[in-house]
């Protein structure tokens, strides 16, 4: 039985063994990045994961020699330039998608729009001809409008399956378990405070109200503690003073995520994350909230939950600009495919 509240597991080293009996395909698009390549080396490391394509512009091939002298089973393999990016997608039954331009100081996740909307419309296009029935999790922002553009393109394709495309928003939870454990002195792998819905500022909405186990913070509090998490993202660019953004943790939130995808794949019952989906919860057309994985993506989206004062005005001040950046994102596919 799931529990709305349920985490995939404590932690994600403890997470993967718990799916070595299982062989997955893998794809990462971007591989050769900053975040693509910790992803990659942490999926090589998943015991599930028994081929691991690596796709990019540059350097590829060298990323996959680097990953293919580690002790595990994956097979490691590097494809590189437009003429190999449809190759490197043979047989993927996940598509992760961390490829694109990182965020520097002073730059919204929209300012990176242009360049990698392309990136991503491109990506899709090639998965949605050579593996239609993948689940592709798109890392790519702006997240708000990626995840759009990658299922309208789908949909131009003949082959769009709403339950297997997802944006993912887990480093948001991730964010917000390691925040309220350091506000509370817990065990950051005991925590689980769902996230819901979109990847960008105010669009980002954590459910403290809802945390597994259970905290309360004076209102003053509260309100930093959720703006800190809304804004963990720019927090981390001006932190790296120009050399880029988020990388590690990103990776490490989309490789948790790429395991709950397997999880659920493989029909482990009760495997619960947050992601953004096509969803009709609320007004938005597109909305993170925890979901059910299973062997055909979402099984079951399990909603907002009961939301507090607070938190429902959280909800309210983020919906019209969650709502603009699904609407440019479909916008472009119309234009330019």
């Amino acid at each position: 039985m799931f529990s709305r509240f349920q985490r995939p597991a404590s932690g994600l080293a403890r997470s993967l063994s718990t799916s070595s009996s299982n062989n997955t395909a893998v794809a990462v698009m971007g591989a050769s990045g900053g975040i693509g390549q910790p992803l990659s080396l942490l999926l090589k490391l998943n015991p599930a994961v028994t081929k691991l394509a690596l796709y990019d512009i540059v350097h590829t091939p060298g990323v996959a020699a680097d990953l293919s002298h580690c002790e595990t089973k994956a097979v490691t393999t590097g494809f590189v330039g437009a003429d190999q990016l449809e190759a490197s997608l043979v047989g993927a039954e996940i598509v992760v998608i961390p490829a694109g331009v990182p965020r520097k100081p002073g730059m919204t996740r929209d300012d990176l729009f242009n360049t990698n909307a392309s990136i991503v419309a491109n990506l899709a296009q090639a998965a949605a001809k050579v593996c239609p029935k993948a689940m592709i999790a798109i890392i790519s922002n702006p997240v708000n409008s990626t995840v759009p553009i990658a299922s309208e393109i789908f949909k131009k394709a003949g082959v769009y399956d709403p339950n297997r495309i997802f944006g993912v928003t887990t480093l948001d939870i991730v964010r917000a378990n390691a925040f309220i454990a350091e506000k509370k002195g817990l065990d950051p792998a005991d925590v689980n405070c769902p996230v819901i819905g979109g990847h960008a500022g105010v669009t980002i909405m954590p459910l403290i109200s809802q945390c597994t186990p259970s905290v309360s913070f004076p209102a003053d509090e509260l309100k930093a503690l959720t703006e800190r998490i809304q804004d963990a993202g720019t927090e981390v660019v001006k932190a790296k003073a120009g050399a880029g953004s988020a990388t590690l943790s990103m990776a490490y939130a989309a490789a948790r995520f790429t395991d709950s995808l397997i999880k659920g794949m493989k029909g482990q019952e009760g495997v619960v994350e947050c992601a953004y989906v096509a969803s009709t919860v609320t007004e938005c057309t597109y909305f993170s909230t925890p979901l059910v994985l299973g062997p055909n993506g979402v099984e079951k989206n399990l909603g907002l939950g009961n939301l507090s004062a607070f938190e429902e005005e959280v909800l309210k001040a983020g919906m019209a600009e969650l709502k603009g950046s699904i609407k440019k994102g479909e916008e472009f596919v119309a234009k330019n495919f």
